[in-house]
């Protein structure tokens, strides 16, 4: 082991962040899997690219768009943070460039819709249940 450093790796190249590790470390993921898992599944832009790898590089002045919690979310990276500190740390990262409103909700997709039953009323027969699923598909 001779001519390696006791210096732990952080992580933190001098020019950018692993997109995972910025995510979780801004505290937009409750976990770095969660956060890998969103960048591996294609539903995350990066300057308006798609992003399919959790490696993908993050550097200050990058714009991220995603959807978190029926929301369409934009995000300008606004610095690299060293660890997953305090949550006033962690807003210091970004800065929002579309809060949430209800022209940026998800139309459709979490909203109760016409498989709601009312209580009482019993299983959905197959044929209703059908209906809904052809409903839910437009």
């Amino acid at each position: 082991m001779a001519g390696r450093t006791a210096e732990k790796d952080t992580g933190v190249p001098g020019d950018g962040l692993r997109l995972d590790k910025w995510l979780w470390f801004a505290r937009w993921f409750k976990s770095r899997t969660l956060a890998a898992e969103v960048c591996q599944s294609g539903r995350l832009r990066l300057n308006g690219q798609l992003v399919h790898k959790a490696h993908q590089i993050v550097r200050p002045g990058d714009v991220l768009t995603f959807t978190k919690a029926a929301h369409v979310r934009v995000i300008r990276v606004v610095a690299l943070p060293h660890r997953r500190g305090p949550a006033a740390e962690a807003a210091a990262a970004y800065e929002d460039l579309d809060p949430p409103s209800g022209e940026s909700r998800l139309a459709g997709v979490y909203d109760v819709g016409p498989g709601r039953r009312e209580p009482g009323q019993g299983r959905p027969t197959k044929a209703e249940r059908r209906a809904v699923d052809r409903l839910r598909e437009r």
